[in-house]
């Protein structure tokens, strides 16, 4: 083969090698531009499905949350309560508790959640959510598809009923204070205007952006002194239902045979079960307060425990050592006192100093309920005052001790408690302990005061000694034949 004939075959051959691997080039790039849409478009069905999965946990654990506050209220603390009180008022308790379930609810459904989380007004809420429009689904005729509203991360539906959790379990909380004396009508309205013109306004300035609302470092907002930090409701529910409940234990007056008959609780079987419903319950209530599922739900829920735990000790404790016993009565007293505590800090605090919040709890709240009661003679009935107003009060101060920007960075990566050398939280939730005071006392005094002139306040002396279980409902707790 001559030379000249071997380089043409080369050339040949070099070209077509050339022009196969020019065509494979091609053929790869269309593929590659290919399958480039197809990952695209995998991946914002990954994001969609991620979305999708993140809000069904959200708002598996926020339904949770609600059934488990809506379980405090009944069986929680009807069973809570009617063991505290004589037998011939066990179902009158229940009742109440029972029938605020069903009318706060259809009350927190027409005006409340509007008036308590509508709106940017500072003072109260407007009516976006009345009846509960912008709340349910509707139908959106541009997409051709139902529209669910949503409150951050979860429907806002779930959130209404979260929230109206707290608005029922609230007023039921009052009741401890005038057991066994209050007419059951007078009873009714008087929770109706008391969420109404109470709940709800303290509501919205606390969390709904209203003048109890923490303010960020450098931010501007009606907060008064910077606002307060009420995790799950230290303000809300417990300062302002133990204030008002001390208001109608002094406007109504003791019950009959107060400090001279025997008023012991008539069966502490039925209080101990409550606790532990309340106990279990709390977890929603407070964990259910980060309206999410993530890291800071696992801190509340630790912290409610511990400090649960350590007011369970902290109150029998004490009775060991002043009375040479612990009873079962103050061992559930003690457990409900350190879950007040420790509701607006759950949130914000790690678990150690939940576990002082605890023990605070139960030793203070044991001397509010004895000695301090003991001392000014006012007869709260359950101690709805010395437990959920001054464990209220003393868990809303701590916070402001505690506080860290370790569980929650509210501020911007700004420091909270005094515990990290901060001052300006303590004095905001100071100022809102004070506002929250002053509210609820003149705003239940002017409620009663108006309820004792047109419907009277208190059952007949008669009406009493038979028991609100006969006189008010016309039942009996316990029938032995």
């Amino acid at each position: 083969m001559s030379l000249r004939r071997l380089s043409l075959q080369v050339c040949a051959l070099s070209i077509v090698l050339l022009s196969s691997a020019c065509l494979a080039v091609a053929q790869e790039g269309g593929d590659a531009e290919g399958e480039s849409l197809t990952v695209s478009a995998r991946l914002e069905a990954v994001e969609a499905t991620a979305e999708a999965a993140a809000l069904a946990g959200h708002n598996a654990w926020m339904l949770t949350s609600t059934a488990l506050v809506l379980f405090m209220t009944v069986p929680g603390l009807a069973m809570f309560y009617s063991g505290l009180v004589r037998k011939k008022n066990v179902l009158s308790v229940m009742m109440q508790c029972l029938f605020l379930m069903g009318v706060m609810t259809v009350v927190w459904a027409l005006w409340g959640y509007s008036l308590a989380f509508g709106g940017d007004h500072p003072y109260v809420g407007n009516g976006d959510y009345l009846f509960m429009q912008n709340v349910q689904q509707s139908w959106d005729d541009t997409a051709n598809a139902p529209e669910l509203p949503m409150e951050g991360a979860i429907p806002r539906l779930t959130h209404m009923l979260f929230q109206g959790m707290f608005f029922i379990i609230t007023p039921a909380l009052i009741c401890g204070a005038f057991a066994e004396r209050m007419k059951f009508s007078t009873m009714t309205v008087f929770m109706i205007l008391w969420g109404t013109f109470v709940y709800c306004p303290l509501c919205h300035w606390v969390w709904d952006g209203g003048i109890l609302a923490f303010v960020k470092t450098g931010a501007e907002g009606p907060g008064v002194a910077g606002g307060a930090l009420d995790f799950a409701g230290g303000t809300v529910v417990h300062i302002s239902s133990g204030v008002s409940a001390l208001i109608c234990a002094l406007l109504i007056g003791r019950r009959l045979g107060f400090g001279t008959e025997d008023l012991r609780p008539h069966n502490l079987t039925y209080t101990v079960l409550g606790t532990g419903m309340l106990w279990v319950g709390w977890f929603g209530f407070n964990a259910g307060s980060e309206l999410a599922s993530d890291g800071l739900t696992s801190s509340a829920f630790a912290v409610t425990h511990f400090s649960a735990a350590a007011g369970t000790i902290a109150w029998a404790g004490t009775e060991w050592l002043t009375r040479g016993k612990p009873s079962l009565l103050g061992a559930a007293s003690g457990a409900v006192a350190g879950l007040v505590c420790i509701t607006p800090a759950a949130g914000f605090v790690q678990p150690m100093p939940a576990i002082l919040m605890g023990l605070a709890g139960g030793i203070v709240c044991f001397i509010a309920c004895g000695t301090i009661k003991a001392k000014f003679g006012y007869d709260d009935s359950l101690d709805a005052f010395g437990i959920h107003g001054i464990g209220g009060t003393l868990g809303a101060v701590l916070t402001g001790v505690f506080a860290t920007r370790a569980c929650w960075d509210i501020d911007n990566g700004q420091k909270l408690g005094l515990i990290e050398g901060e001052t300006r939280v303590f004095v905001g939730q100071l100022v809102a302990v004070g506002i929250t005071w002053i509210f609820a006392i003149v705003a239940t005094f002017v409620l009663l005061k108006v309820l004792d002139v047109t419907m009277g306040l208190r059952v007949s002396q008669q009406d009493e000694n038979k028991g609100l279980d006969l006189s008010q409902h016309g039942e009996e707790g316990y029938i032995f034949s």
